[in-house]
C-alpha cells in the first residue's frame, strides 16, 4: 500500500511540474523574455524597445543609452560593439550583444527603369547548322565552342561586340586558315580553334554560331545612397533568356522608362509590366555589376529620384517583423505609388541568400490591376516601420499574389556600401 501511495505521489508531482512548465512557457512576460534576441545590430540613432518585465543591469554607455523611465528602450549612440545584461529584480538572466553601425540612410525609389547591358565579350547562345553542299555542319559546335561560352578574343584581337567578328571571319576564310579563340567558360579562359566555312549559295564565311552582345529589359530601381551615388536595382541577377546563364557585364546603363500597360498575372502565368524607354531616353546611371541580388552602379549627378522621397533608415534582417509593410512601384507612366503587402515570413541570414522573405500583396488596387506581383516589379523596395528592409525579387508562379523578397543588407553589400565602415561616405 505504501508503495502504491509513493508511486501515485511521484506521478502527481510529475504532472504538476508539467502543468507549471506549460503555464510558464505561455506566460506572456516569459514569452517576451524568450523573444529577446541573443544579438542585435542597430544603426546610430536607432532605438530598440525592451519588454517591460526586464530591466537593464549593465551596459556600455559610450555605445548605447538606456531609458528606463519612459519607454524602456536602448538607443544606439556610437559605432562600436557592446553587451547589454538584463535581469528581473536585480538578478541577471539574459545577455544581448549589440553591434552599432555608423549612421546610414538611403533613398528608396520604386521608379521603373529600362536596363541596357553590353556583355563582357560576345555570348554564344546557339549553334547554326549550315548546308555546305557536302552536308550540314556547325564549325563552332565541331570545335567544342559551347552555348554559354563568352568569346573574348579571336587571333589575339579583343572582341567587344558582334561587329568585331565578321571581318576576322572573312579574312580567315579567304586565307583558308583557322582562327584561335579565347573563350570564357565557368570563369576560366580556355583556347579553341575554328575554321570558318561557307554555306551553299552564300559568299560570306561563317562560324556556325548564334551570338549576342547585349540585352535589354525593364525593372525597378530599389535605392540609391545620396552621398556616394551608388544604387541597387532588380533584386535578382540578369540572365540570358536562352542560355539561362548570368550575363557578365562589360558596360551598361539604366534609363527612365514609362509603364504603358500591365498584363495581369494569373495562376501558372506570371503577369508583366509593359514599358518603353522615356522619350528623352534619359540615362539615370551606369551598370558596373550584375549579381544574384541585382544590378549595381552609380546614379548620374543631377539624376536624383524625382519622387522627392527622403532618405530612410535601414532595417536589417533581424529587425524585420512578420506583419504589414509597403512596396513602392509604378503601375502607370512614371508615378511611384505605395501599396500594402504582408511580410509572411522573414529569415535572419548570416550569409547572402536571395530568398530572405516571403511576402503577400494585400492592397486591393494592386491586386485589381496586376493580380499581385508581375515581371518588371522586381526591385520594388519593401518598407516597414518607415525603414527600407528589402526588395521584391520573385513571384510564386502558382500564386501571383505572393513571392520572395531579399534583405536589403545583401544589396547594400553588392553595391559596395559597407555598413561596418564610414569609408563609403567619401566615395562618389
Amino acid at each position: 500500500m505504501k508503495r502504491l501511495n509513493h508511486g501515485w505521489i511521484r506521478k502527481a508531482t510529475g504532472i504538476l511540474l508539467l502543468v507549471i512548465l506549460f503555464f510558464i512557457a505561455f506566460y506572456p512576460p516569459i514569452q517576451k523574455y524568450v523573444q529577446i534576441p541573443h544579438e542585435v545590430a542597430l544603426f546610430e540613432g536607432q532605438m530598440m524597445e525592451l519588454p517591460s518585465t526586464v530591466s537593464v543591469l549593465n551596459y556600455d554607455d559610450s555605445s548605447i543609452d538606456y531609458n528606463s523611465e519612459s519607454d524602456q528602450t536602448i538607443e544606439a549612440m556610437n559605432h562600436s560593439q557592446s553587451s547589454v545584461v538584463m535581469g528581473i529584480n536585480g538578478f541577471p538572466i539574459r545577455s544581448m550583444d549589440v553591434t552599432v553601425h555608423p549612421e546610414l540612410k538611403i533613398v528608396p525609389s520604386g521608379e521603373s527603369i529600362g536596363v541596357r547591358v553590353q556583355t563582357d565579350g560576345v555570348l554564344v547562345v546557339g549553334h547554326h547548322l549550315m548546308d555546305t553542299g557536302a552536308g550540314k555542319v556547325s564549325p563552332g559546335e565541331v570545335s567544342d565552342i559551347q552555348v554559354g561560352d563568352m568569346i573574348m578574343k579571336m587571333d589575339g584581337n579583343d572582341i567587344k561586340e558582334m561587329s568585331d567578328i565578321q571581318p576576322l571571319v572573312q579574312k580567315a576564310g579567304e586565307k583558308k586558315t583557322s582562327i584561335k579563340f579565347e573563350v570564357k567558360r565557368d570563369g576560366k579562359i580556355i583556347e579553341k580553334e575554328l575554321t570558318p566555312v561557307k554555306a551553299k549559295g552564300d559568299g560570306r564565311f561563317h562560324l556556325g554560331l548564334y551570338i549576342r552582345d547585349s540585352a535589354a529589359g525593364v525593372g525597378t530601381l530599389t535605392f540609391y545612397e545620396p552621398k556616394s551615388g551608388k544604387y541597387g536595382a532588380l533584386g535578382h541577377v540578369i540572365s540570358d533568356m536562352e542560355t539561362k546563364e548570368p550575363i557578365e557585364v562589360g558596360d551598361g546603363e539604366i534609363i527612365r522608362s514609362n509603364v504603358t500597360s500591365i498584363e495581369k498575372g494569373l495562376t501558372g502565368e506570371p503577369g508583366e509590366k509593359l514599358a518603353r524607354f522615356s522619350n528623352e531616353r534619359k540615362v539615370i546611371g551606369n551598370i558596373t555589376k550584375n549579381s544574384e541580388f541585382g544590378i549595381f552602379g552609380k546614379i548620374k549627378k543631377g539624376m536624383e529620384n524625382e519622387t522627392k522621397l527622403e532618405p530612410k533608415e535601414i532595417g536589417l534582417a533581424d529587425q524585420v517583423q512578420e506583419g504589414p509593410a509597403e512596396i513602392l512601384t509604378v503601375l502607370e507612366g512614371e508615378e511611384v505609388k505605395r501599396f500594402e503587402i504582408e511580410i509572411i515570413n522573414s529569415t535572419p541570414q548570416k550569409f547572402p541568400a536571395t530568398k530572405g522573405m516571403v511576402i503577400k500583396v494585400t492592397d486591393d488596387e494592386l491586386l485589381e490591376k496586376t493580380g499581385g506581383i508581375v515581371q518588371g516589379m522586381s526591385g520594388s523596395p519593401i518598407i516597414q516601420n518607415d525603414k527600407i528592409v528589402g526588395a521584391v525579387t520573385h513571384v510564386f508562379v502558382n500564386d501571383p499574389t505572393s513571392g520572395y523578397g531579399c534583405h536589403i543588407e545583401w544589396m547594400l553589400q553588392d553595391a559596395g556600401i559597407d555598413i561596418e565602415s564610414e569609408e563609403w561616405k567619401e566615395a562618389g
